[in-house]
C-alpha cells in the first residue's frame, strides 16, 4: 500500500469520525436547537487550537449485538486546546452517537483527558448530552462513572472542573457534574436528576415533566445544584469562558490579572447613600458590590437561590476578588440552611483557587424557625464559621450596618483569622438588636414602669448609643478602620495590596471533618 493510500485511509477515517452517529442524528440535534459535540467545541476552544485525542476509540461490548454496532470515537469527543489563550482540557458527549450513552471505553477517554489536565495543571470542562449509561455493557459502564468520580474527587481543590449540562443528566451521570466546582445548565433544552419522571410516577404517583423535575429553572431557584442557567448553547458556552478568566490554571497559581483603566484611589460618593440611616429599612447589597467593583462588573454565582446570600466574582484594580455578602432585600440579610450552604461552598472554592474574599456584611443573625431548627440550621450554619475559619486566602470584612450575634462572629469575624475588619459609621455589632436586647436585660425595671412605652424607648436608645455603633468594637481591636463608605474601594484596594505575601497555615491533618 502506497503512502497515498495510507493517507486517504486516515482522511476516511476521520470524516467518518466527524460525521459521528449520521446526518439525520445531527439534523435531529439542531432541529431541538442543540449544537453537536464538535460544534461545541469549536465554539468554545480558540480557532485552529484544538487538538482532539482518542478520535477513533470504539467500545468492546459484545452483548446484545453492540459487536456489530460500533462508532468511532464512542460518543465522546474529548481533547485540549486554548481558551482566550490559556490552556484548557475537555470533553464533549455527543448525542447522535447511541444517545450519548456512557461505555467503558467512552469513561476511559473521559479519565485519560481529567488526568492529563490534572498533570498539566489546567482546568477540565464537561459538555454533557447523554442518555446516561450503556445498559448493553452492564456493570462496565458503571464501573467507568466510578472511574470519573473518583477523578473528580481527587482533582477536587486542585484544578478548576466546570460541567456545562446541554441535554440529558440522569441518573449516575448528575453526581461528576456535582463534584465539580461549577455546574452550567441550558434553559428548556437540558435537565439533571437522580431519577426521571416514570419511576417518581410508580413510586410515589407524582406527575411531573423533565423541565419542572430537573430543569435549569428548578436547579437555580430550588435544588440549588447549578451556579448558572443561559438561554442556549452559544450563551452557556460563554458562560464557561468567562467563569474561567476569574480562574486559576490549577491551585498552584493565582488568578489572571487584567489591566484597570480606573483610578485605585477613586472616592465614590454615590455610596455614602446607598446605606440607610434608618436600621429598618432594606436596601439592595449589589449596588455597594458594583459601585466598588471594576467597571462595575460583577460575575454573581447561583444569583436565583437564597437570594438573602450574594456570592460572586468581582475585580479590584485588576484583581480577582470573591465577593460574599448578606442581602437585606430578602430576609432582612438573615443566614438560613440554604444561604449557609451556599456561602461556605463558595468560600471554600475560592479558597482552594487562591481568591481573596471580601464580606460585605449587613446580617441580623440566624433565621429563627421551627422549620429552620429541624431542618438542621446548626449543622448547615456552623460550615459557614468551618469555611471562613480554615480559608488561608486575603479576607476582608466590610461591615455595612447589623453585625449580630453567632453571625457576627461567623461571617468572617476577626476572631475566625479575618485579616482586616472595617465598618461604616452606620455599623450595628452587638449580641442582638436593641429592642431584643432591652427586652432581657431591663424586664423587670419595664415591668415596673410608669410608663413601659417611655421606658423602653429611652432604653433602647441609650443601649443604641453604647453597643449599635462601631466604636465599642473599634476599641478592643475587633474593627480594624471604621471607614466612610466613599472609601471602600480606595481602601479595600489597598487592604488587599499589603495581603499579596500573606501566609497562614493550618495544623497538619489528612483532612478536616466539616460538618455536612
Amino acid at each position: 500500500m502506497e503512502l497515498k493510500d495510507l493517507f486517504e485511509k486516515l482522511d476516511n477515517m476521520e470524516k467518518e469520525a466527524e460525521l459521528g452517529g449520521g446526518k439525520d442524528k445531527i439534523e435531529k440535534q439542531h432541529a431541538q436547537g442543540k449544537l453537536t459535540a464538535r460544534e461545541r467545541l469549536a465554539k468554545f476552544f480558540d480557532e485552529g487550537t484544538f487538538v482532539e485525542l482518542d478520535k477513533f476509540k470504539e467500545h468492546r461490548c459484545n452483548y446484545f449485538g453492540m459487536e456489530k454496532k460500533k462508532i468511532l470515537g464512542d460518543g465522546v469527543v474529548t481533547g485540549f486546546g486554548k481558551v482566550n489563550g490559556r490552556l484548557v482540557y475537555a470533553f464533549a458527549q455527543d448525542f447522535t452517537v447511541f444517545g450519548g450513552s456512557l461505555s467503558l471505553a467512552h469513561a476511559e477517554k473521559i479519565c485519560k483527558v481529567m488526568d492529563m489536565a490534572a498533570k498539566n495543571n489546567a482546568p477540565i470542562v464537561g459538555f454533557n448530552d447523554s442518555g446516561g449509561a450503556r445498559i448493553q455493557e452492564g456493570i462496565t459502564s458503571l464501573a467507568g462513572y466510578a472511574e470519573i468520580f473518583l477523578r473528580n474527587t481527587l482533582y477536587s481543590g486542585v484544578i478548576p472542573q466546570i460541567a456545562a449540562i446541554l441535554g440529558p443528566c440522569a441518573g449516575g451521570a448528575v453526581y461528576s457534574p456535582a463534584i465539580m466546582d461549577f455546574i452550567i445548565m441550558t434553559q428548556n433544552t437540558s435537565y439533571m436528576y437522580i431519577t426521571g419522571p416514570q419511576v417518581i410516577k410508580a413510586v410515589t404517583h407524582e406527575d411531573v415533566d423533565h423541565q419542572t423535575l430537573g430543569g435549569a429553572n428548578t436547579h437555580m431557584t430550588k435544588s440549588g445544584n447549578v451556579h448558572f442557567a443561559c438561554e442556549n448553547d452559544e450563551a452557556t458556552i460563554n458562560k464557561v469562558k468567562e467563569l474561567l478568566s476569574y480562574l486559576p490554571q490549577s491551585n498552584k497559581e493565582k488568578p489572571p490579572v487584567v489591566e484597570c483603566n480606573e483610578n485605585p484611589d477613586k472616592i465614590i460618593p454615590e455610596l455614602n447613600e446607598v446605606v440607610p440611616a434608618n436600621p429598618k429599612r432594606p436596601y439592595d447589597m449589589k449596588k455597594i458590590i458594583k459601585l466598588i467593583a471594576d467597571n462595575g462588573k460583577f460575575l454573581e454565582v447561583q444569583e436565583k437561590f437564597a437570594p438573602n446570600m450574594i456570592v460572586g466574582f468581582i475585580r479590584l484594580n485588576g484583581k480577582v476578588v470573591g465577593v460574599i455578602a448578606n442581602n437585606p432585600m430578602y430576609y432582612a440579610g438573615c443566614l438560613d440552611i440554604n444561604s449557609s450552604d451556599k456561602c461556605a461552598r463558595f468560600v471554600r472554592t475560592c479558597d482552594c483557587f487562591n481568591i481573596p474574599l471580601l464580606v460585605l456584611e449587613d446580617v441580623p443573625g440566624y433565621l429563627p424557625g421551627t422549620q429552620q431548627e429541624y431542618g438542621g440550621i446548626i449543622r448547615h450554619g456552623a460550615k459557614i464559621i468551618y469555611a471562613f475559619a480554615e480559608a488561608t486566602v486575603p479576607k476582608i470584612t466590610v461591615i455595612t450596618r447589623k453585625a449580630y450575634g453567632g453571625a457576627y462572629c461567623a461571617m468572617n469575624s476577626k476572631h475566625l483569622r479575618g485579616d482586616y475588619v472595617f465598618a461604616y459609621p452606620t455599623a450595628e455589632i452587638s449580641v442582638m438588636g436593641p429592642e431584643g436586647a432591652i427586652n432581657i436585660v431591663f424586664r423587670k425595671e419595664l415591668q415596673n414602669a410608669e410608663d413601659p412605652n417611655k421606658k423602653r424607648e429611652e432604653l433602647i436608645q441609650e443601649y443604641r448609643d453604647k453597643f449599635a455603633n462601631p466604636y465599642l468594637g473599634a476599641s478592643l481591636g475587633y474593627i480594624d478602620k471604621v471607614i466612610k463608605p466613599e472609601e471602600t474601594r480606595k481602601i479595600l484596594i489597598k487592604a488587599y495590596e499589603s495581603l499579596e505575601n500573606k501566609e497562614d497555615k493550618n495544623p497538619w491533618k489528612k483532612h478536616g471533618n466539616i460538618p455536612l
